[in-house]
């Protein structure tokens, strides 16, 4: 797919259009620190996926956390890794019930958090799904929907 092909088909749908399932959103999850939250990513992003082990998503999201926080700002986290035994790119999204800190770039508590795994070797395909995310979320009436969606039928139809 070209670059030009994937921008317009994430203009015409959702940011995760083809990378989240229905049954790895979470809505008004309650959380206390951000380890648990991304105990509870992992345990989502494992869902469907033969044969991965919750650990190791765990793992993989917490090892790329040390590096620099994924909190981009304005309630949003991108926790995100590159991961072997996987073909193709997915997602999962969690709604948080109370805002969390989370060392994000402008220091504000987040409230959603979208997890991406990508498969070890996807670089540039890591990258653009990340700025294509990172694109929508900038957006001040996405985030408002996103954030207004009190059911995951409404996000994913939101998000994809």
């Amino acid at each position: 797919m070209t670059q030009a092909a994937f921008t317009n088909e994430v203009d015409a749908s959702g940011p995760l259009q083809g990378l989240l399932i229905r049954e790895r959103i979470a809505v008004s999850v309650k959380v206390s620190s951000k380890k648990r939250m991304l105990e509870e990513l992992a345990e989502l992003l494992s869902r469907q996926l033969p044969g991965m082990d919750q650990h190791t998503v765990f793992s993989t999201l917490t090892e790329r956390e040390r590096l620099g926080s994924t909190g981009i700002g304005q309630g949003v986290a991108l926790p995100h890794g590159r991961l072997n035994g996987i073909q193709e790119p997915i997602a999962a999204a969690l709604k948080l019930h109370q805002p969390l800190n989370f060392d994000a770039i402008d220091d504000l508590p987040i409230t959603m958090v979208i997890g991406l795994l990508v498969p070890a070797e996807a670089t540039d395909q890591h990258l653009r799904i990340l700025s294509d995310l990172a694109g929508a979320f900038s957006d001040s009436s996405f985030r408002r929907a996103v954030g207004d969606a009190s059911d995951a039928d409404t996000l994913f139809g939101l998000l994809t």
